[in-house]
């Protein structure tokens, strides 16, 4: 079914195209087509900040279409008024002897995949899950420098990982264990890697001896 767009000039066209685009790299479809051509021809200028999916798909199309015409423009003007840039796009879709992508070479269409990839995937980034999780970091013996064990901990830095309160809990015979909350990027970071392959390992593993979870909670 057809989609129709109008006043793209104005804040109140702009929502609409805003609200379209939720979720989709282009107009119709995964891959740009004259829908697109059609639309950003209606649109004077990229978008601004409060319309962050219209301003990307802007992006992307200009992208494409810089791409086909390389040369440099210096502008023009129409006087007397032009027909409608959204009636003009119609023109040109009708037009069989014209098609902007028809002659598309394989470099056009990876550089198309690739940019429709790099929008999805920060797309799924801001839609991403957050959990809280509550380790219990245990040391060798009452020996262990429980304030290096808690700097060795937090040394540990990745996108997606955030530490935050921590305590000494007394677990007998003079040994303290700690118990230290996280935020993570379920996308991001796998707790489960996290203890494996940085708090259990060398130079950590000198002050930890090992790591559980107590507590794991969507936010």
């Amino acid at each position: 079914m057809a989609v129709t767009f109008s006043d793209l000039h104005t804040a109140d066209g702009l929502k609409a195209l805003e609200a379209h685009l939720a979720g989709k790299t282009y107009v119709s479809g995964d891959a740009i087509s004259k829908d697109d051509i059609k639309v950003f021809a209606a649109v004077p200028s990229k978008p601004g900040a409060e319309f962050p999916n219209a301003a990307r798909w802007y992006e992307t199309i200009s992208a494409a279409v810089a791409s086909r015409f390389p040369g440099k423009a210096v502008g023009v003007n129409l006087p007397g008024g032009s027909a409608p840039a959204a009636e003009a796009a119609k023109e040109e879709e009708d037009d069989d002897d014209l098609d902007l992508f028809g002659d598309e070479t394989e470099e056009d269409k990876k550089a198309a995949e690739e940019r429709a990839a790099a929008a999805k995937a920060s797309s799924k980034k801001k839609e991403s899950g957050k959990s809280s999780v509550l380790l219990d970091v245990k040391p060798w013996d009452d020996e262990t420098d429980m304030k290096k064990l808690e700097e060795a901990v937090r040394s540990v830095q990745m996108e997606g990982l955030t530490w935050g309160a921590s305590k000494l809990v007394p677990v007998g015979y003079g040994i303290k264990k700690m118990t230290i909350m996280l935020t993570i990027v379920d996308d991001l970071v796998s707790v489960d890697s996290l203890i494996e392959e940085h708090l259990t390992v060398e130079p950590i593993n000198e002050y930890v001896q090992s790591c559980d979870i107590v507590a794991f909670n969507k936010i």
